[in-house]
């Protein structure tokens, strides 16, 4: 069974690594989709803090990962038609938008299914942006400083 869902993948943080592991848990390769900035500024104020190339070199090397397919297109339906996907992973936040319902459509109509699940209330990569803000603004960080990693001898 493949599973197949799509993200920003920004600031990756425990929340995605739980919805990746219930991608793993409902089938036996998990394949992941990687938006880029052009794509997340369609439906995102804002361009991610990672890079494109960063955020699938991270995904790539998370065992409960199969494949990292990076997307320029707000379109699911290539994706699930070339990878010939099983079950299609959505979050809580999935909307009526058109490339939304057009991939719902186009999975019913294959006898494939979707599934939602929910998101991980710890935490976001939106909340850890407005937390470092915050911290930020609060005068919690030093400008321009960088703390140095000395070698631990061993």
């Amino acid at each position: 069974m493949i599973v197949y869902t799509v993200g920003t993948w920004d600031l990756l943080h425990v929340g995605h690594l739980a919805l990746l592991q219930q991608c793993k848990n409902l089938g036996t390769v998990v394949a992941v989709g990687v938006a880029s900035d052009e794509v997340v500024n369609l439906y995102k104020p804002n361009v991610p803090v990672i890079p494109l190339h960063q955020r699938v070199e991270m995904l790539k090397a998370l065992r409960c990962v199969d494949i990292v397919r990076p997307y320029h297109e707000l379109d699911y339906v290539t994706a699930c038609r070339e990878l010939n996907v099983d079950i299609f992973v959505i979050g809580e936040d999935w909307g009526r938008k058109p490339h939304n319902l057009a991939v719902e459509s186009y999975l019913r109509a294959a006898g494939k299914k979707i599934v939602q699940v929910r998101y991980n209330p710890r935490t976001s990569s939106t909340k850890i942006k407005q937390r470092t803000v915050a911290q930020s603004h609060a005068g919690a960080f030093v400008s321009g400083t960088i703390p140095t990693v000395l070698p631990i001898a061993v």
